[in-house]
């Protein structure tokens, strides 16, 4: 096929993804088959006496393939939120840059800081406008979770590729692993829960996830590397300290050895 002939007026110049949009051709041919994206897996949310837990693993696949062991899912949008990504892994970094920016310039331009129900609107208004990215399969599902000072509790948003965001009563969980984390966490949460409890529980939803899910990354013992977890209570966001965090996944993985020592046929009689 001849490429079109374009005057002085109309020349696209060096963007060849122009070019291609003046030519009448899509912007990104074939591209679910012809392009192997980064797709980042599991992270979840729950709510606990004082706040609202956050937690991601680290693994990113690009199809069958391990792209990256060690990304960040977990992110503070501001002081009192944070936000954590699923979904196509350049975009939902970008999303995430994009969306942290604007909270800090209505803060500066207002003098306060949004509400945490304007903040998960604003949210939901980027992943509105990148529904075009998503039908050509490069689809981003955020999870929002903060403090509401003005109510003094912990809430959580889920969204949609639409658009569409939703507040969660307790908890919630998205991506490839996600409905894995959700059936754990649903049969150890407790309303009222102290913040270690629920930094364990989130830990145990994460590792049972990435024993079912092949996309979800659980912890590394080798390399060192182990899922993020924050917590968002009246004192802000806060990193849980990442030695904590194998601790407390060393305690687990003990834990279920020694449950699988307990089975008939391994080391007792049934």
């Amino acid at each position: 096929m001849a490429l079109p002939i374009f005057g002085p007026v109309d020349d696209p110049g060096p963007d060849f993804t122009s070019l291609l949009r003046r030519s009448g051709l899509p912007a990104l041919p074939g591209l679910e088959a012809n392009l192997t994206i980064r797709h980042a897996t599991t992270v979840v949310a729950l709510r606990y006496a004082d706040g609202v837990v956050m937690a991601g693993d680290r693994r990113a696949t690009e199809g069958y393939s391990i792209a990256h062991r060690a990304m960040d899912k977990v992110f503070p949008a501001d002081r009192w939120s944070a936000v954590a990504i699923a979904g196509a892994a350049g975009p939902a970094v970008e999303m995430v840059r994009l969306f942290q920016v604007q909270l800090e310039h209505y803060e500066k331009v207002e003098g306060v800081s949004l509400s945490l129900e304007g903040k998960a609107n604003q949210l939901a208004q980027m992943v509105r406008e990148h529904l075009p990215m998503a039908i050509q399969g490069l689809a981003v599902v955020p999870l929002f979770a903060g403090y509401d000072v003005r109510r003094g509790i912990g809430r959580i948003y889920t969204y949609d590729v639409t658009g569409g965001h939703y507040e969660e009563a307790d908890f919630q969980a998205t991506g490839s692993g996600g409905r894995d984390a959700r059936n754990t966490i649903k049969l150890g949460f407790k309303e009222n829960m102290a913040q270690a409890d629920a930094v364990e529980l989130a830990i145990e939803a994460l590792f049972e996830a990435a024993d079912e899910d092949a996309g979800t990354g659980g912890p590394d013992l080798v390399r060192g590397i182990y899922p993020l977890v924050a917590v968002v209570d009246a004192d802000g966001y806060a990193a849980v300290d990442e030695s904590e965090v194998a601790d407390r996944f060393l305690s687990l993985i003990e834990r279920r050895r020694a449950e699988r020592g307990r089975e008939p046929g391994r080391g007792e009689p049934s």
